[in-house]
């Protein structure tokens, strides 16, 4: 397929009835195993029958006060994109543009995708939703449907740089909205998602950036690890560390005097799997955000520890295609959702996830 650009490859695979899509010419020669390639058919698969006539997902169809259907939705359509599917093209092209529908007609006049009213958390699914959405328009070739994708992410952007607090950093709702309270797990879903914004020629402001670069830069402790607000420092916190080095690379901050430190201590504390830590409750949290930090350290790197990672991964699938995890009393699409992300990672179709 050497010649072909995304699209065409993507169709031209679709049409040859492949459901494994072929990945960019540079990575043709990258060891891929046959499992691993199985495993993530049967999760897309599974992913697709679990979506609901509406276009959505949740994390927990029997509790609607932790389902979550927004950052669900982005998070799985995020991992359908990873196959090198779009709104139009691919196996799983129809459930691509179901998502995006839902969460296009999720938009307030404020900019903020999500439901304010039942969701307590809503700057995850809201920053989930600029990163998918961002990826999504870069291959979307309906004039009209690519001008609503760019005003939705436009008021998107606005509304982060809005809701950020004055530390820098966010909270699970606006700062307005929680006493200024910031933390760092949703001050990175942000930093990625406006990344994926500007990536895709949105306006995003440098300043947000800046400040949220230096709330990172705050937050981080002696030990190289960062903490989980800048209101608590001195207890580092592995998956926030491994998500803050992930969001800095988003952001090209490769060089700064903070990111070898961190680098060291998320390898110090993350690099075995936590092999038997069954009390690990953010596994997969973590191993999202770990995953990309490795996959930018080259293929040196990269290729050893993504054996062990995929390999476990494919191991832990159940027979019908999903993963659950029960430390972290969810569903199966979000663990679902991130293994295959991770599966996909160096497919490299998406742009924020490329080297």
């Amino acid at each position: 397929m050497a010649g072909l650009t995304r699209r065409q490859a993507v169709a031209l695979s679709a049409a040859l009835g492949g459901y494994v899509l072929a990945p960019p010419r540079s990575l043709l020669a990258a060891k891929r195993d046959d499992k691993w390639e199985t495993a993530t058919k049967k999760g897309l698969d599974w992913m697709v029958r679990a979506q609901s006539s509406l276009g959505h997902w949740t994390a927990d169809a029997k509790n609607t006060a932790t389902a979550y259907p927004t950052a669900m939705t982005a998070l799985a359509g995020t991992a359908l994109l990873c196959s090198g599917s779009t709104t139009t093209q691919g196996p799983y092209s129809k459930a691509v543009r179901k998502a995006v529908d839902f969460l296009l007609g999720k938009t307030r006049s404020s900019g903020l995708i999500g439901d304010p009213d039942t969701d307590n958390r809503y700057t995850y699914g809201h920053g989930f939703s600029m990163l998918f959405l961002s990826q999504v328009l870069g291959e979307e070739e309906d004039e009209e449907r690519r001008k609503e994708l760019v005003e939705t992410l436009t008021k998107a952007a606005e509304f982060s740089g809005k809701a950020q607090t004055s530390a820098g950093g966010w909270g699970y709702v606006s700062a307005r909205a929680m006493n200024d309270f910031d933390e760092g797990s949703t001050t990175i879903t942000q930093v990625q998602g406006l990344r994926g914004c500007r990536n895709a020629g949105i306006v995003v402001s440098g300043e947000v950036i800046d400040k949220a670069k230096q709330y990172i830069y705050g937050c981080k402790n002696d030990d190289g690890g960062i903490s989980y607000s800048s209101r608590n420092k001195g207890t580092s916190r592995p998956a926030i560390t491994a998500a803050a080095l992930a969001a800095l690379y988003n952001a090209g901050d490769y060089d700064s005097t903070h990111v070898p430190q961190m680098l060291e201590y998320t390898k110090k504390q993350l690099h075995t799997l936590n092999e038997g830590g069954a009390n690990f409750g953010h596994w997969h949290y973590t191993y999202l955000y770990y995953s990309q930090v490795m996959y930018r350290q080259g293929e040196k790197d990269w290729a050893p520890y993504r054996d062990r990672l995929c390999d476990r991964i494919a191991n832990e699938q159940h027979a019908d295609g999903y993963w659950i995890f029960p430390q972290n009393n969810m569903g199966p699409i979000y663990p679902t959702s991130c293994n295959l992300i991770m599966l996909q990672l160096d497919k490299a179709y998406l742009p924020i996830f490329q080297r």
